[in-house]
């Protein structure tokens, strides 16, 4: 950490910042076929959280 500048902080924060709003961009402009394409995606999460929780509780008991 010794090597770290302040230079390296400051490219480091602008190019978070320029990573995360073209991802936005990019999530804002495909969300009609979002919307298509993954209707109920909801449910297989839950879905899968419900099986790791169960896997969690069963694997306590034994």
């Amino acid at each position: 950490m010794e090597n770290i500048t302040t230079g390296h902080w400051i490219f480091a924060g602008i190019f978070m910042t320029l990573f995360i709003g073209y991802l936005l961009w990019g999530y804002r402009k495909d969300l009609k076929l979002h919307k298509i394409h993954y209707n109920g995606s909801f449910y297989v999460l839950g879905g899968i959280i419900v099986i790791i929780f169960l896997f969690y509780v069963f694997g306590r008991l034994i």
